[in-house]
């Protein structure tokens, strides 16, 4: 079996306007077992994420990033159960657990109390993700664990898959958590409109909910009211602020540049609760008193489990929810991290077009790296 990957790799940690950022890489994958899927991967979705991954310089490691997988299955093992060759699969944020601790039992693996193996830089420690750090995405083969392999529908295409294992799932389980639809959860607020915010109006609006946006940019709330909110509030107007207190029963706050979070508790009806989903560098101050007054929360949320993120993925493909993507050649991977390096989100979501990582090892064939 030819276990041989091309791919991309961050060789040392990023910075910001240095030039070329990613050299080729050659490695093997392993050795694919009974219960393992091989796939040639077809598209790979570029988080932000993964720029802060290869931006972190401290015991920083080659990285092949990438957690937004879709491609079709070349190999399955004997014992895998519901895929064949030639299936449309993916694989998203995660490739293995312990899956004998409580929260793997009840389908968190994200929160495995022995902790998860990430599909890039993880530690592969449970035996079903290889013995080598995991890379991730951007190569063209991948090989999975049937545990954590996604089966994407034959209607969706599949450039669409990878954004909604990540940005999609992000939104999508948090709003399961608090029951978002039933009753007293019908009001839900997205803060910030980028690739996780723009999910998150369409998945709410399609659970039932009547959804309002919350931007810092008047320019986008025509395109916010076009991806299904009702309502869009400009979070640096004071009088829009206050028409919209005691509004909202759940508000997913995907705002990753440092902010205030308590700007947005008055919009909380009783029991509602704002969730932090944007990754931020400074410690937000939080005042006990207004919690306390409307049994409020501000808690967070991690992507989401196996079971969980096939549900968003089956949801998507039945209700045609798709993110807004623009498909890239592999050349332009330098390009694209420079810009998410100066931008706090974009709308659309960059995914690599992996047929063409042969041309970006040709390109650069001065800088192959061997591992």
């Amino acid at each position: 079996m030819d276990l041989k990957t091309l791919g991309m790799v961050a060789q040392e940690p990023l910075e910001k306007d240095k030039g070329r950022k990613f050299s080729p890489i050659v490695f093997e994958r392993h050795q694919p077992g009974d219960e393992d899927i091989m796939f040639d991967l077809k598209y790979c979705g570029c988080c932000h994420s993964d720029v802060h991954a290869c931006e972190n310089p401290d015991g920083y490691k080659p990285t092949v990033p990438g957690h937004e997988l879709a491609g079709i299955a070349t190999f399955v093992g004997s014992k895998v159960k519901n895929f064949k060759v030639g299936d449309k699969v993916g694989v998203g944020c995660m490739v293995d657990s312990c899956h004998d601790c409580e929260f793997c039992e009840i389908g968190d693996e994200q929160y495995c109390d022995n902790g998860s193996t990430m599909t890039y830089g993880g530690e592969p420690k449970h035996g079903r993700a290889g013995t080598q750090i995991t890379r991730g995405g951007y190569a063209n083969k991948m090989v999975v664990h049937e545990r954590f392999a996604i089966k994407i529908p034959e209607s969706m295409d599949l450039k669409y898959a990878g954004p909604i294992m990540c940005a999609g799932i992000t939104v999508y389980d948090p709003l399961k958590h608090w029951h978002a639809g039933e009753a007293h959860v019908k009001h839900i607020g997205i803060i910030g409109g980028g690739g996780l915010g723009h999910m998150g109006i369409k998945i709410a609006k399609s659970m039932g909910c009547e959804v309002t946006a919350f931007t810092t940019s008047p320019s986008k709330v025509e395109h916010l009211k076009g991806l299904g909110a009702s309502k869009v509030i400009v979070s640096t107007d004071e009088k829009q602020m206050e028409s919209a207190k005691r509004s909202q029963d759940l508000i997913l706050n995907t705002i990753s540049a440092d902010h205030d979070v308590m700007q947005y508790q008055p919009l909380l009806r009783p029991n509602g609760n704002i969730v932090q989903l944007g990754l931020v560098q400074r410690p937000h101050t939080v005042p006990q008193v207004p919690l306390l007054m409307n049994r409020n929360g501000i808690c967070g949320s991690l992507i989401g489990g196996v079971k969980a993120t096939q549900e968003i993925v089956d949801l998507c493909a039945k209700e045609q929810i798709f993110p807004d993507v623009k498909v890239v050649p592999c050349s332009k991977v330098d390009e694209i991290f420079n810009e998410l390096q100066h931008k706090s989100s974009t709308v659309q979501r960059y995914v690599f077009d992996i047929s063409t990582m042969e041309d970006f090892h040709k390109e650069r064939s001065d800088k192959v790296q061997t591992a």
